[in-house]
């Protein structure tokens, strides 16, 4: 069963930005804390970005701190992630993530998921 639904990746030039959609269609996600991970081949799944259940506290991978940007909608049930000043190394299936209670950086802490949306920067 599907819990959450990511889109709007896809194929960008380095530089370039793109924005993330993570919807949760038939379930409410409102209390929950979201974050994004990603995982390119052969790599394990690593932390991207979280928000807390208000969206008033967010926390960031030094990877990324600067040129992404997490958000929430919760009247739309829905979270995004900005990506501005995209890298190659950006270049990774992205995966929407929520748990109960404080917010947390590792995959495990997390109990639903979405099925992922590709993210390629090109050189």
């Amino acid at each position: 069963q599907v819990q959450l639904v990511e889109s709007g990746g896809g194929l960008v030039q380095a530089g370039g930005s793109l924005r993330l959609s993570c919807a949760a269609p038939g379930r409410t996600f409102n209390n929950y804390v979201k974050g994004w991970f990603r995982q390119a081949p052969g790599k394990e799944r690593e932390f991207v970005a979280n928000i807390n259940w208000s969206g008033w506290n967010t926390y960031y991978a030094d990877s990324v701190k600067g040129r992404f940007t997490i958000s929430r909608d919760n009247a739309k049930n829905t979270v995004y992630l900005q990506m501005n000043s995209l890298k190659p190394e950006d270049t990774a299936v992205y995966y929407c993530a929520a748990k109960i209670g404080s917010p947390g950086t590792e995959p495990d802490e997390y109990d639903f998921w979405g099925q992922g949306t590709q993210v390629t920067v090109s050189s």
